[in-house]
């Protein structure tokens, strides 16, 4: 059964001592450009081939591979890992750290290591996405150069103890070499040349475009969610609300209360789970055993900070169904 917390104050709180945006001039890595545009071009042809030559058993594989990467990376690396938000049992960690390697988004370690400075120093020069500096820098433009000096000196500042001291975090840490690519480009293409002899340019490419479209949905977070929506609970802060987002993340959309109470497993606005597919995957993991003492933020805390530093004429949503508001 989910648990209230006492209060919304955590280790994640923001650190506001730091400037939003001082003159910098990022060093470009040119690697990961190169890397980045390939795998651009290629989830274009992609998608070509999926509408003209491809199996629909591919097509399905691909979208099949789109729901178990997003679970490892909103159930796994950014609920459980980050937030600690729910406790999940060794079996679980497996299986969500597995998932979370075919989005092949680096290892757990280095996510959960930035989410935290992202929370910690949000939209400032310590904030490893820093949205201040613009929709580009903050959706991917962020990892095409070297960190922000902020950055590397305040990462000391992020306790790790806890990823330090997890087997199946330093298990993938360790072996990120061959396990990342093995789980989100190896097997997810010789799994359909194998089952239905599908080719391997249609492999190839439409694994690709699962591999963009799925990182480009998480990014969606980091920029879009910055930047337009609106701001019922901190008015104050960039992160925002959007139900288009949530719908296309299943359920990471409402991001102006997950900066406010980011301990809430369900990382949304008072349980509304509608458009929460990570928080019902979680719910069912709570129900057969391998996910317990989910944290939840009292009702009457969040109606009073909403009051205080909220838009009071959005109150109205709280009376509204998901159909309603969109």
């Amino acid at each position: 059964m989910p648990t209230q917390m006492e209060t919304a104050e955590t280790d994640d709180s923001i650190d506001t001592t730091l400037t939003k945006a001082t003159p910098w001039k990022p060093r470009i890595k040119y690697y990961y450009v190169f890397f980045q545009l390939y795998f651009h071009v290629a989830a274009i042809y992609g998608v070509y081939l999926a509408l003209t030559s491809a199996k629909w058993q591919t097509n399905l594989f691909g979208y099949v591979m789109i729901w178990i990467n997003s679970l490892g990376i909103y159930a796994g690396a950014h609920r459980l890992f980050s937030h600690r938000s729910y406790k999940a049992t060794r079996a679980l960690q497996i299986f969500l750290m597995l998932c979370h390697s075919t989005a092949y988004q680096r290892n757990l370690f280095l996510w959960v290591l930035e989410h935290r400075l992202h929370h910690k120093y949000s939209d400032t020069d310590g904030d490893p996405h820093n949205p201040s500096r613009g929709l580009f820098f903050s959706h991917i433009g962020w990892l095409c150069c070297k960190k922000h000096p902020e950055v590397v000196k305040r990462t000391k500042n992020i306790d790790m103890s806890d990823m330090y001291s997890n087997p199946v975090i330093m298990f993938q840490k360790k072996h990120q070499q061959w396990l990342l690519p093995t789980l989100a480009f190896i097997l997810p293409t010789l799994i359909p040349m194998v089952f239905w002899v599908e080719s391997f340019t249609n492999s190839w490419h439409i694994n690709a475009a699962r591999y963009i479209m799925s990182m480009n949905t998480v990014f969606l977070i980091n920029s879009v969610s910055h930047k337009w929506g609106y701001r019922p609970y901190d008015k104050n802060i960039r992160p925002t609300e959007s139900k288009m987002i949530s719908m296309i993340t299943f359920g990471e959309g409402f991001h102006n209360y997950h900066h406010i109470f980011p301990n809430d497993y369900r990382d949304a606005e008072f349980g509304n789970n509608l458009l929460n597919v990570t928080t019902y995957f979680i719910d069912f993991c709570s129900f057969l055993g391998p996910a317990y003492d989910l944290k939840t933020v009292p009702t009457d805390l969040v109606k009073s900070r909403m009051t205080r530093t909220g838009n009071g004429s959005e109150m109205e949503l709280l009376d509204k169904t998901v159909y309603e508001i969109l």
